[in-house]
């Protein structure tokens, strides 16, 4: 394995946040699990779009209209590359994550299922993926189903299963599902699936017609792009047969006072003005992503080796190391909350809390967590600052 890049000064270049000063100290940034840093490629291309094409996209003939929809489809392109996805128009743009799984749960779920009939989910579902199944079953009289945590190579399936959406990869511990398995499973029972990508796209290549899944959600934010940006790919036989999840502008082919037709897919669910600069953007984002995705992941050694030489350590990531750089502790001399404190004095960003995944938490038996996750620009540097900082916590509370 090569040697994690131990060169900060390139990375201060590439992502100007990084010359930030908190307290005194320099800024170490260990969330990258909850939103990564933007580097300079996608923060210029986002200004370009408000400095020189800003204009609706689909909507004119005039150059402005015209250059800022072929840069917004040439994002489209590239989302469809970087998922391998069939044709173009099984990506649809959204907001996030968290509204691509909410309009597939009204526009697809709700129109297939039955009272009585099961969603299966898994135990390390973000809130996101969690919520608005609780909400549909709810509202249908079907039934959320949840897979074995100490079990979960097998799906519980039963004659009423039809639709399962698991998280790729736990926002929490990094746990990664074995979800080319599953799905497998879920098809050979003639059941839809959806996949939370969220926390794969930045660390896991992904061929979404490998995997066999019918949807597949991520988010930009997470992938070093702009906040506002999502991914929601679907299969184009069962999106252009869906409804629209929103009605409005710029996805209809006619309209009267009775009646309306709509556009087939990808426009059919794209009403409204975009976030069109966080959209171009995204694309440089995807190109980053690819190119720096294995940065992190030679922490990943690295990283344990530290954390793990800390006596009162409880670390709850998964053996998934070899591919995901999250790393999820409690210290057994402190709450999360009051390390993630002390962190902060000396500049350090971590997450502390429940982490949207209390349903997780609660099955390992605690309430709150330290989440350590690692981006592009971190460095052994990173890992060392973070270790003395714990290391002198211990002093504070003991």
């Amino acid at each position: 394995m090569d040697k994690p890049i131990k060169n900060i000064s390139k990375y201060v270049k590439d992502f100007p946040i990084l010359k930030k000063m908190i307290n005194n100290c320099r800024l170490v940034y260990l969330d990258s699990a909850s939103t990564c840093f933007k580097p300079l490629s996608v923060i210029n291309l986002e200004k370009d779009y408000s400095s020189q094409f800003c204009a609706n996209i689909h909507r004119g003939v005039h150059t402005l209209s015209e250059e800022a929809t072929d840069l917004f489809e040439k994002s489209r392109e590239s989302a469809q590359s970087f998922l391998n996805a069939k044709f173009k128009n099984e990506i649809i743009f959204t907001s996030g994550t968290t509204f691509s799984i909410n309009l597939i749960a009204n526009s697809f779920v709700q129109k297939k299922l039955k009272p009585g009939d099961e969603i299966l989910i898994s135990s390390f579902e973000h809130h996101s993926n969690l919520l608005p199944w609780q909400n549909l079953c709810k509202n249908l009289g079907t039934i959320l189903k949840v897979i074995p945590m100490n079990n979960n190579r097998t799906l519980p399936l039963s004659k009423k299963s039809k639709f399962l959406s698991v998280t790729y990869v736990s926002n929490a511990t990094g746990h990664v599902n074995p979800i080319k398995d599953w799905i497998k499973q879920a098809k050979d029972h003639n059941m839809y699936t959806l996949i939370d990508a969220a926390q794969a796209a930045p660390h896991i290549g992904i061929d979404v017609q490998d995997l066999g899944c019918d949807f597949l959600v991520f988010s930009g934010h997470k992938i070093y792009g702009p906040t506002g940006t999502g991914v929601l790919y679907g299969k184009i036989e069962l999106l252009d047969k869906m409804e629209p999840y929103q009605q409005g502008g710029g996805m209809v082919t006619s309209v009267s006072f009775k009646s309306s037709t709509f556009l087939p897919s990808p426009y059919r669910f794209e009403a409204g003005t975009p976030n069109i600069g966080g959209i171009i953007a995204l694309k440089k984002a995807i190109e980053f992503t690819i190119k720096h995705r294995e940065v992190s992941h030679k922490l990943i050694p690295y990283a344990l080796k530290r954390l793990t030489s800390i006596p009162e350590i409880n670390l709850y990531s998964s053996d998934s190391h070899s591919a995901i750089p999250i790393f999820s502790f409690t210290l057994e001399y402190a709450h999360p909350h009051d390390i993630g404190t002390i962190l902060n004095q000396y500049g350090i960003a971590i997450r502390a809390g429940h982490m949207c995944a209390m349903p997780l938490l609660e099955t390992l038996r605690i309430r709150s967590i330290l989440r350590v996750s690692l981006g592009a620009y971190n460095s052994i540097h990173d890992i060392d600052a973070l270790y003395d900082a714990l290391i002198k916590s211990k002093g504070i509370f003991k």
